[in-house]
């Protein structure tokens, strides 16, 4: 009897213990609490900060809520500047982490602990980080070396910072996420040029701190802004 008794308390401490960590997790949902912030901060060295509306992505911890394991690659269909302006939008209901331009520079518009809404998956959302890149799906030349270079990059830090591996499986196109109606990024995007500069990346980079800043204040970026009015 004593041993039972045992046992019930050892697992009461457990339900505890488990519902203190869910709370440490999730008090800044609680009305009156925000978890703290740093204006302007962004995920990535030398990434422009641009913030996306707020109705394009939600408030999370991740990875400490939602274990992150994928990089989706998407294609906007349009400029820089028109990725910038819908994502900014509040009507829209999409957003992506990132958004690379041509020439490779890169724009974040939501922290990469938060939620975007940038698959239609909701648990695709929620474990993954969305790149955006300007162009057209069906214009080869919308994928010049600039932008190849600036997203592998991007990718391999993302890589680095959560510890999955760049291969097919964990580096994927918006066209792959279940139940979704979109092509992109399309057949002109070089999956195997990428992933080879990715691995590239990843092997000439010898600590995380050497690509990026985790988590951290960085200062954004000084590159020239291309944000719509």
């Amino acid at each position: 009897m004593w041993i039972g008794g045992g046992v019930v308390v050892v697992a009461g401490t457990a339900v505890a213990l488990g519902a203190r960590e869910e709370l440490a997790r999730w008090w800044w949902r609680l009305p009156g609490n925000e978890k703290p912030r740093k204006a302007g901060a962004v995920d990535y060295r030398g990434a422009q900060w641009v913030a996306a509306a707020p109705e394009n992505w939600r408030r999370a911890d991740r990875p400490a809520d939602y274990e992150i394991d994928r990089v989706v690659i998407h294609v906007v269909q349009g400029s820089y500047a028109t990725a910038l302006k819908v994502f900014r939008d509040p009507e829209h209901e999409a957003g992506a982490h990132y958004v690379i331009r041509k020439d490779g520079h890169v724009a974040q518009l939501i922290r990469e602990l938060d939620v975007a809404f940038h698959t239609g998956d909701r648990g695709y959302n929620e474990r993954s980080v969305g790149i955006e890149h300007e162009g057209f799906v069906d214009r080869p030349e919308s994928f010049t070396d600039a932008m190849y270079a600036s997203s592998a990059r991007l990718t391999a830090a993302i890589c680095r910072r959560y510890g999955f591996p760049a291969d097919r499986e964990h580096v994927i196109g918006h066209v792959e996420v279940p139940g979704t109606d979109h092509t992109d990024p399309g057949p002109h995007w070089d999956w195997g040029r990428y992933l080879k500069l990715v691995r590239a990346e990843l092997r000439r980079l010898p600590s995380p701190e050497a690509a990026d800043q985790p988590r951290s204040a960085v200062p954004p970026g000084h590159a020239p802004p291309d944000t719509p009015s």
